[in-house]
């Protein structure tokens, strides 16, 4: 996700999330450090093959406003068999009813599993009610995850990050109600230290209630965060129920790309996104011990299309997730 996500999301209409169809205390949320029980280790992965895998509709925006029938098709025909969709100008369902909606995409082989959301129904109460009726709706069709996908750039305390941390916790008692959960989608930003010295990905791991907040690991941003997503994964075994497939081009690649494009400046840094299996990221290994440590939804995103296309790039990720093996 770049930049223009925020806004995308700001901007959608909410009305589109349309149709159909409490908050209990969270004096006794516990942390979820004494919470997450960790995940029985599989030692009999390795050459073993991931069997259903996802595609962020992110990765294909421009597409599915065009013509988001025709998009899912053509996704469906690269081998990806679950969606994680995001609230667009037509809202999550892209236009049409949740019903109709999921069998369009069942009719392709294809499930909802998850999707990024408003971010202002995280922190901002007024908006309860659309997230209520989004949270009925994607019971409604079996989705797992809702998932804040991006809190904005301006998050800068602990304190401001705490109140993320509780606006999680206040809708995953919502989503629990309606049988899905609530989970978080990090970037960079989560791995950088507050003001006050505190790692953002680590408050709200440890301030989350884990029988109603899970994570979404985007391993892109963990590495470009200089950060270990192994290291992650095992601290917090359980607590990572979903990730990001998306590919770092090499060391070489970033350099050649900020001489031709600019030095990286300001709050994102410059755009590296790649055709999964082609840049530096060892996903056959660190998705082992994402398996391992209770990973269960693997879902590919790509950001950038250099000398290629959307609909041509998700061909390439798709033979790669088909041919993938664990180490």
């Amino acid at each position: 996700m770049n930049k223009s996500r925020r806004n995308f999301f700001k901007n959608a209409s909410l009305a589109a999330i349309s149709s159909p169809f409490l908050i209990s205390s969270l004096n006794s949320c516990k942390s979820s450090s004494s919470e997450t029980k960790k995940t029985e280790i599989i030692d009999d992965l390795s050459g073993k093959s991931i069997e259903r895998f996802g595609l962020q509709l992110w990765t294909v925006k421009e597409e599915m406003a065009k013509d988001a029938k025709g998009t899912l098709k053509a996704i469906a025909e690269a081998g990806y068999n679950q969606i994680e969709s995001f609230t667009g100008d037509q809202g999550v369902f892209w236009g049409m009813t949740p019903k109709d909606f999921t069998t369009f995409i069942g009719d392709l082989g294809m499930k909802m599993v998850s999707s990024h959301i408003n971010s202002d129904f995280t922190v901002k109460k007024e908006t309860e009610d659309e997230f209520k009726k989004l949270v009925d709706n994607a019971a409604i069709i079996g989705v797992k995850y809702l998932i804040n996908p991006f809190p904005g750039e301006n998050i800068k305390t602990s304190d401001e990050w705490k109140k993320i941390t509780d606006g999680l916790n206040r809708q995953g008692v919502i989503t629990k109600a309606s049988g899905l959960k609530m989970a978080y989608h990090n970037h960079h930003i989560e791995f950088i230290p507050t003001q006050d010295g505190e790692i953002p990905e680590e408050i709200m791991l440890k301030g989350t209630n884990a029988d109603l907040v899970d994570f979404e690991l985007d391993l892109y941003w963990v590495v470009k965060a200089a950060q270990d997503p192994e290291k992650w994964l095992k601290d917090y075994s359980g607590r990572f129920k979903l990730c990001h497939i998306k590919d770092l081009y090499p060391e070489e690649k970033v350099k050649e790309l900020i001489i031709k494009e600019g030095p990286e400046k300001g709050f994102w840094p410059i755009g590296a996104s790649c055709v999964v299996g082609t840049g530096r990221i060892d996903f056959p290994k660190i998705l082992k011990t994402a398996k391992q440590n209770g990973m269960d939804y693997y879902i590919v995103e790509q950001e950038r299309f250099d000398n290629s296309t959307q609909l041509q790039d998700i061909k390439l990720d798709g033979e790669y997730m088909k041919a993938f093996k664990f180490a």
